[in-house]
C-alpha cells in the first residue's frame, strides 16, 4: 500500500507551508490548526482519467498560506443557503481540482482564466476538470469551448449537444405531425399558418435548450457598483431545478428567479422568431393570391404584431415551465442518475422525452393561439 506523504502543485499559490517542529511559523503568529481532507491521490500522469482512484487523507491549514485559500466558497449569493459546509466543501474541491490537473498532466496556468479561478475558488470539483480534459481532445468541442455559454453547459452536461441536435431535428417532424393531427382535413387549406408554426418553433428550439439547460458557472462576480436587481438575478441558476455542486447553494427565491430570468428571455426569443416567422407567412399568402386569383378571399393574413406578442407569451410561460422540468428535474435527477454509465440508452430515452415534449409543445400552441383569436379555424 503505498503512503502519500504530499506533493507539489504547479501553482505557487497552492505550496504547503514548511513546519519546523522545534519553533513557531514566523509566517504567522497566530496558532496552526490542523485538517484533513479527502482528495485523490495521483496515481499516473497521464491524460487519461484512471479507472479507480484511491482515496487518502493529507493534512491542509486553515491561516497563514495553507491551501485554504481565503475566503468562503459560497458562489449562490444573493441570499443562496450555505453556512459552515460551504467553507469544506470548496477546500475539498480545490484539492480534487488540483489533483485531478497532476493525473491529467496539466498545470493550473494552462487552464482557460475562468476555469482556472474557479479552481481557486473552490468552485468545481475534479470531476468538471476531467470533463474539461475529455472534451478538450476533439478538435470541434475545443472550439466550442472557447465560448462561455457553451463551455459552462458542456461542462455541466456532456449530452447538451446531442440534445440541442436532437430538439432542431426532431422538431420540424414533430410539429408537422402535430399540425396535421390537430387541423385533420383543413391541414392543407391552413398551409400558411402550419408554415409560420413551424419556422417559429425551428427559430426557437434552440433557445429552449440552450437557456434552461444546466450550467458550471464560471461567470466572475458582479462590480460593486451594479444594482441589487442586476446582482440577484445575475446568480440565479440557469434551471430552477438544478442540481447545485457542493460548495454552491440557491435559495428557493433564485430558483424562482431562473423561471422568471429565462422567461423574459424566451418572451423576446418567441417575439423576434413569431415576427420573422409572421412576415415570411404573409409573403408566402400574397404571393399565393397573385398567381390565383380563386383564393383571394379564402385566406387572411396573419395579424403580426399580435401573433408576434402571443407566440412571445407561450414561449415565456408554457414552454419555459415544460423545458425546465424536462431539462432539470426529468433529466439531470432522474435519468441521468440511473443511466449516466449507459449513455447509449440514456441518449435514447432523452431522444423519446424531447420529442413526446416538442410534440405536446404544438398542440398547445395550436390551442392557444385559436382561443385567443390570432389563428382562425377555416371552414
Amino acid at each position: 500500500m503505498a503512503i502519500a506523504t504530499g506533493f507539489t502543485p504547479s501553482n505557487p499559490s497552492l505550496r504547503f507551508p514548511k513546519l519546523n517542529p522545534h519553533r513557531p511559523s514566523p509566517q504567522s503568529s497566530s496558532p496552526i490548526v490542523f485538517r484533513t481532507t479527502t482528495i485523490f491521490s495521483a496515481t499516473s500522469l497521464t491524460r487519461r482519467q484512471p479507472t479507480h482512484r484511491r482515496c487518502l487523507p493529507i493534512v491542509s491549514f486553515s491561516g497563514g498560506d495553507g491551501i485554504d485559500g481565503g475566503s468562503g466558497r459560497k458562489s449562490g449569493g444573493g441570499g443562496g443557503g450555505g453556512g459552515g459546509g460551504d467553507d469544506n466543501a470548496g477546500d475539498k474541491n480545490k484539492a480534487e481540482a488540483v489533483m485531478a490537473l497532476a493525473e491529467i498532466g496539466r498545470s493550473l496556468e494552462s487552464l482557460p482564466k475562468d476555469l482556472a479561478a474557479a479552481i481557486e475558488s473552490g468552485k468545481i470539483p475534479g470531476s468538471i476538470v476531467f470533463r474539461y480534459a475529455e472534451l478538450e481532445k476533439s478538435p470541434f468541442f475545443r472550439w466550442l469551448l472557447q465560448f462561455g455559454g457553451f463551455k459552462e453547459r458542456l461542462l455541466a452536461d456532456d449530452l447538451f449537444l446531442a440534445k440541442v441536435f436532437m430538439e432542431c431535428g426532431v422538431g420540424l417532424f414533430t410539429k408537422t405531425a402535430a399540425e396535421y393531427q390537430r387541423r385533420g382535413e383543413k391541414f392543407f387549406k391552413e398551409l400558411e399558418f402550419v408554415f409560420a408554426d413551424v419556422v417559429m418553433a425551428i427559430i426557437a428550439d434552440f433557445m429552449l435548450v440552450y437557456l434552461p439547460a444546466p450550467t458550471v458557472s464560471l461567470r466572475p462576480p458582479l462590480g460593486v457598483s451594479a444594482g441589487s436587481i442586476a446582482k440577484f438575478f445575475y446568480n440565479c441558476p440557469d434551471n430552477a431545478f438544478q442540481v447545485a455542486l457542493a460548495g454552491t447553494s440557491y435559495s428557493f427565491l433564485q430558483r424562482i428567479g431562473a423561471i422568471v430570468r429565462n422567461g423574459t428571455k424566451l418572451f423576446a426569443v418567441g417575439t423576434a422568431s413569431s415576427l420573422v416567422g409572421t412576415v415570411v407567412t404573409n409573403a408566402l399568402i400574397n404571393a399565393r393570391k397573385a398567381v390565383d386569383k380563386s383564393s383571394a378571399g379564402e385566406v387572411e393574413n396573419l395579424p403580426i404584431l399580435s401573433t408576434s406578442v402571443a407566440y412571445g407569451v407561450y414561449m415565456a410561460i408554457s414552454s419555459n415551465l415544460r423545458y425546465q422540468v424536462l431539462a432539470g428535474v426529468i433529466e439531470q435527477r432522474m435519468l441521468e442518475p440511473l443511466l449516466h454509465r449507459h449513455k447509449i440508452m440514456l441518449s435514447a430515452i432523452c431522444f423519446a422525452v424531447r420529442t413526446g415534449n416538442t410534440f405536446l409543445g404544438s398542440l398547445l400552441w395550436v390551442d392557444y393561439a385559436r382561443w385567443i383569436g390570432v389563428q382562425k379555424a377555416q371552414d
